[in-house]
């Protein structure tokens, strides 16, 4: 039998925690809560859930805080609650490494609906696992790991998609506001530079190991992971 998914919610409203196990649980899911930040944390590490659903006003711990203390060791998918439906908050939880944003007062089936969509990039629904090779370049979706020259390396969830479509699709050019699109998902109304901002800090990390395959910036169109044939 497969493990069911494992959903962790950290809200400091017991109604909103009650809401989401109910439709949670009717989804097929094992739906866990916390309702301040510190026992969140010590919930996540006890629990290791297959995502988090996080508030970011918090009790204890902010849900910023608590994200980074996450993405810090961990690639589980992280949806953010927030009740102020400014893009600040929008874009500082996805640049922190959340995957997802709602904001509150939220519609419960919207949110389950935005919890498979993400897992799905995840690949924990339907076990479909990748892993994509090059000369000394593995991308491991499994594991959520690069394999660069010698080293082995996690990067932050976005990094990791983002590299894994560019190189699932060698040579072809991929706008902004397609890569939004596919790694962020189509709602994402963020400013279309945070994919510059990933790929610089992609090629920081990978550096220049192979002359085989390039991530290339096509001035004034944008960006192809380049393979020699």
């Amino acid at each position: 039998m497969m493990k069911k998914v494992t959903l962790l919610v950290i809200d400091d409203d017991p109604n909103i925690c009650e809401l989401i196990r109910l439709y949670g649980e009717k989804a097929g899911y094992v739906v866990k809560h916390a309702n301040d930040g510190i026992t969140g944390v010590d919930v996540f590490y006890e629990l290791l859930p297959d995502l988090v659903v996080l508030d970011i006003m918090l009790p204890g711990l902010s849900g910023w805080e608590i994200c980074k203390e996450i993405r810090r060791d961990f690639p589980v998918p992280i949806i953010m609650l927030t009740g102020k439906g400014e893009s600040y908050d929008k874009i500082k939880g996805l640049d922190l490494g959340a995957d997802d944003y709602v904001v509150k007062p939220f519609d419960p089936k919207e949110l389950i609906a935005r919890v498979k969509a993400v897992l799905r990039r995840f690949n924990i629904l339907n076990g479909e696992q990748e892993t994509l090779s090059f000369p000394n370049l593995i991308i491991d979706m499994k594991q959520y790991q690069i394999h660069c020259n010698e080293d082995t390396m996690t990067l932050p969830p976005k990094e990791q998609e983002l590299l894994y479509y560019l190189a699932s699709h060698t040579n072809r050019v991929f706008t902004r506001q397609q890569l939004l699109d596919q790694v962020w998902g189509y709602d994402f109304d963020g400013d279309p530079r945070t994919v510059d901002v990933h790929i610089k800090r992609i090629r920081e990390k990978l550096g220049k190991v192979n002359t085989a395959w390039e991530l290339k910036t096509l001035r004034g169109i944008g960006y192809k992971f380049e393979v020699d044939t």
